[in-house]
């Protein structure tokens, strides 16, 4: 239910689909991979014989979540990123980490992260973003005679405009480099969502553009020989390199370009980090301001939406399910306090079924003449759209989901799980995994109810971020409030809003009235107080 969505226990999470194959949504950076850390010169240095492992770049991030055996843990959620209106109003702080190859960037970053202590943070390498090389520079590379240590290396299109989306709040795909090969891998990996961005390469400050998008600009300055070292240490053992190689491509290309390019930058950055990670002063410094910088961006969207006045007509993108006998009989039934939990779930689909019918119908459709088996021609209509794709609100929106795939053949499911921060009372982005070219598509987005609209505002968000279009999503809800309908027309005037009844009020605890009770805690068996009947073969969801 929308209006008092509680946390998960770990139980009910670990039926989710596995989060780190969707890799969409950032999270914890707490363990980003990278970086040489600041161990002694006598520890840099691999062995001789220490196998090579194969290195890929890519956006160095982990998802919000512990694994503990068969436990998943959450931690963190996403805080709106938009006002009442559904507009972006809180783009993401970006920090940028420059330095000379090996100094210790990803170390700043991990600490900055691990003391920063606020949730949805990337760590993004502009590693990732070096220019596809043609067939002679291929040749040169494996020679080791190929300068990738020259700003001409990267593709700073592609980066400043990944890097400004990412700022938007954007759905952005992020190449993955092979060190090994020399080339980008066919798979991208999908990244968004992030409050803070720290953006971190040997040729941040490079860029006029990419310098505009940072909030703040930090350089490591570390002594040029342990840079070597670590160089010496990762491109042998990570990136399948001999030490002769490594050494020749240092002194013909690395060392020549970070005093030609990357030194000067020095005097751009807002704090310099001499000793790389050793230096917590110089952290502590850069937490604290990218604190305060947070707090003064900080927005709260629910608590404007319960004491707004709606004095307005119902909106015209609403739809209504006609009250017919079998409507009203049904909601008699699951409104019905008494109502066993068997009967709740088989009365509470037969609803679902009618009401995804009804949502069908607003579906683009064209002329289309086929041929009957007796010969004749029939006119009827056909879709007319890319595809379809159903987008569930869990836990209780996942409901809805049998009652599409019955209608819908080969429909493409999302999943979105927002939660109310207890604290704040403000709804919270835990997850998501959609299709891939989802921005095609028509998409069903489905919640059992709603109230305030502050979840369903939220989800409409993220599928705006993934390029679908406002006037292409269909909000479908067994129950709405009169203010959550109110509240997602006034923000997206585009969507359309499905329900089978809209009651007038909510109640303190944010619950619509007369209203259906917690949908979910009715349908799953969580409250304690489900009543079954004598037939216990009722199937129950798995979750």
């Amino acid at each position: 239910m929308e209006g008092s969505r509680q946390p998960y226990s770990s139980a009910d999470m670990t039926t989710l689909p596995d989060y780190t194959s969707a890799r969409i949504s950032g999270g914890w950076a707490l363990h980003a991979y990278g970086g040489g850390g600041e161990d002694s010169l006598d520890r840099l240095l691999p062995p001789m014989n220490t196998p090579r492992r194969k290195s890929t770049s890519q956006s160095k991030t982990e998802p919000p979540f512990l694994r503990t055996g068969t436990r998943t843990i959450y931690t963190a959620g996403r805080p709106p990123w938009y006002d009442e209106h559904g507009a972006q109003s809180k783009e993401a702080f970006i920090i940028g980490l420059c330095g000379g190859s090996a100094s210790g960037k990803t170390t700043v970053a991990n600490k900055i992260i691990e003391d920063l202590d606020v949730p949805w943070v990337v760590l993004l390498s502009m590693d990732s973003f070096y220019k596809v090389l043609s067939p002679a520079e291929q040749t040169l590379a494996a020679s080791n005679d190929y300068n990738f240590d020259h700003p001409g290396s990267f593709d700073f299109e592609l980066l400043v405009t990944t890097l400004r989306k990412l700022k938007q709040g954007k759905s952005v795909k992020i190449p993955v480099y092979d060190f090994t090969t020399h080339s980008r891998q066919k798979d991208w990996k999908n990244l968004y969502g992030a409050s803070v961005i720290i953006f971190e390469g040997i040729m941040s400050f490079a860029d006029k553009e990419l310098l505009q998008l940072m909030d703040m600009k930090v350089f490591v300055d570390t002594d040029s020989d342990i840079r070597l070292v670590r160089r010496l240490r990762r491109d042998i053992m990570e990136r399948g390199r001999d030490m002769e190689g490594v050494i020749k491509q240092y002194n013909k290309f690395v060392k020549p370009s970070f005093d030609q390019y990357i030194e000067p930058t020095m005097r751009l950055a807002d704090i310099v980090v001499p000793r790389g990670g050793g230096n917590n002063v110089a952290i502590d410094l850069i937490v604290h301001h990218i604190h305060s910088q947070l707090e003064e961006r900080e927005l709260s969207v629910r608590a404007v939406l319960a004491s707004a006045q709606q004095t307005q007509p119902l909106p015209q993108t609403l739809s209504v399910l006609e009250s017919t006998p079998q409507v009203r009989g049904l909601h008699t039934i699951i409104r019905n306090k008494e109502t066993s939990r068997d009967e709740f779930i088989f009365y509470s689909k037969r609803l679902m079924r009618l009401l995804i019918e009804h949502a069908l119908t607003f579906l683009p459709s064209k002329p289309c003449t086929v041929q009957t088996p007796q010969g004749p021609e029939y006119e009827g209509r056909s879709f007319h759209g890319k595809g379809i794709t159903g987008v569930s609100i869990l836990r209780a929106g996942e409901t809805m989901e049998p009652a599409l795939r019955a209608v819908c053949k080969d429909v493409r499911i999302g999943k979105i799980l927002i939660q109310t921060n207890l604290d704040s009372g403000e709804p919270e982005l835990h997850y998501l995994r959609l299709p891939k070219d989802i921005g095609e598509d028509h998409v069903i987005l489905m919640d059992s109810t709603v109230s305030t609209g502050a979840a369903a505002m939220m989800a409409v968000r993220v599928l705006l971020d993934h390029d679908v279009r406002e006037e292409n999503i269909l909000l479908v809800s067994l129950l709405m409030a009169e203010l959550g309908v109110h509240s997602v027309a006034y923000a997206f005037p585009c969507v359309k809003i499905i329900t089978t009844a809209v009651d007038k009020s909510i109640d303190n605890l944010l619950q619509v009235i007369p209203g259906i009770g917690d949908f979910g805690d009715r349908y799953f068996g969580t409250d304690g107080t489900a009543k079954w009947s004598d037939d216990d073969d009722q199937e129950t969801p798995s979750y």
